[in-house]
């Protein structure tokens, strides 16, 4: 085995930056090199870190930047100085030779500590339109991961590199359909939604998809409708047969086998996975996402022939009714949907990473 690594991957705030982070993680722990993940204090990182119980985890406070004229701009910048400070010492403590930011303002503090030790520093981003947070981390990035050729053209004064998005070891390969049905309690025979809300903003899309069961009763349901809405719309289906609520999903092979269209938002990591199940979907963009970004994901999977693109204040039941049975009744058009969806995926985005990352740390 060529030199041991040791890496830091900052990776918290959302599993759209946590599971990407794992599967980098993965794919280093199984090339023999250590690997700590830092994860924010949220509930969603908990959740989703509970069960990778081979890797390690600490967390750190997470810092959401206010815009610059903000009188918040004085407290970020003194808790910045401070989450700096506590990465520096991580980095020292545990001997790490690189730094991967995963995205979003969690990773700021852990590239810029490393950045002052001298330590190889990267950062990802998944998205076609990339996040403030990521243009700002890569002034002190040695190189710019990218999962979408679109962002390339954000990053003028940085090294870029396309590696696609990790997809987490999971979702390699998933089980039979028939299995994954009845881990949820449904119909073998009949087809089967997975609605992924997702954990900001999911009450509309959530409501919508309830409004739409009411009229497709042939239809079976895996909804994931984040923390916050699960309690309201477990009662709303309470009667429903064939749906199958839950508030975090720790099984995203079955969900993903047990189904034949998604319905959710256009988060980068899951658009991942999508195309790496090859599933058709029909996506509804978070309306409030920084810079409209979501909607921007969406328009290279619904521009490929993957998806259907519905932005949600032009969405209501009966669209996303006509929208399910064109796909689910028209076994052609479904499969066109999924290989076009595969089409787009990147299957060796994280092995792609980790080669870059060690080649990088041996010939510096």
């Amino acid at each position: 085995m060529s030199k041991k690594l040791n890496v830091l991957i900052a990776c918290g705030g959302t599993g759209g930056h946590l599971f990407p982070g794992v599967a980098v993680a993965e794919e280093f722990d199984r090339r023999g090199h250590e690997v700590l993940l830092l994860i924010s204090e949220k509930k969603v990182d908990a959740q989703g870190a509970k069960k990778y119980t081979n890797l390690a985890f600490q967390t750190v406070p997470a810092i959401a930047k206010p815009s610059m004229l903000s009188p918040k701009m004085i407290p970020f910048l003194i808790k910045l100085w401070r989450s700096i400070r506590q990465c520096r010492k991580i980095l020292l403590q545990n001997h790490c030779s690189a730094v991967l930011g995963m995205g979003g303002f969690t990773s700021l503090a852990p590239v810029l500590a490393g950045k002052k030790l001298g330590l190889m520093s990267y950062v990802h981003d998944s998205n076609a339109l990339p996040g403030k947070a990521n243009r700002i981390t890569a002034r002190w990035c040695d190189k710019v991961l990218l999962g979408m050729a679109a962002a390339s053209s954000y990053f003028h004064d940085s090294k870029v590199v396309l590696t696609g998005t990790p997809v987490r070891q999971e979702l390699i390969k998933l089980p039979g359909q028939a299995e994954a049905r009845k881990i949820f309690g449904l119909d073998e025979n009949a087809s089967v939604v997975l609605v992924m809300g997702g954990s900001q903003g999911a009450q509309t899309l959530n409501t919508l998809v309830t409004e739409a069961a009411k009229a497709t009763p042939g239809l079976q349901f895996i909804h994931i409708t984040g923390s916050h809405d699960y309690e309201r719309v477990k009662t709303l289906v309470a009667d429903r047969k064939g749906y199958h609520v839950m508030d975090f999903c720790g099984d995203m092979a079955a969900a993903y086998a047990a189904s034949d269209v998604a319905v959710c938002r256009s988060g980068a990591s899951s658009m991942t996975e999508l195309a790496h199940v090859g599933m058709p979907s029909i996506l509804v963009p978070y309306p409030y996402a920084a810079d409209d970004h979501q909607t921007m994901n969406a328009k290279v999977f619904e521009d490929a022939g993957a998806a259907v693109l519905r932005p949600q204040d032009e969405l209501d039941a009966g669209q996303l009714v006509a929208d399910l049975t064109l796909i689910l009744e028209d076994e052609e058009h479904r499969k066109a949907m999924s290989a076009s969806a595969h089409a787009l995926a990147v299957g060796d985005a994280a092995a792609q990473i980790c080669d870059l990352i060690s080649a990088d740390v041996i010939n510096a």
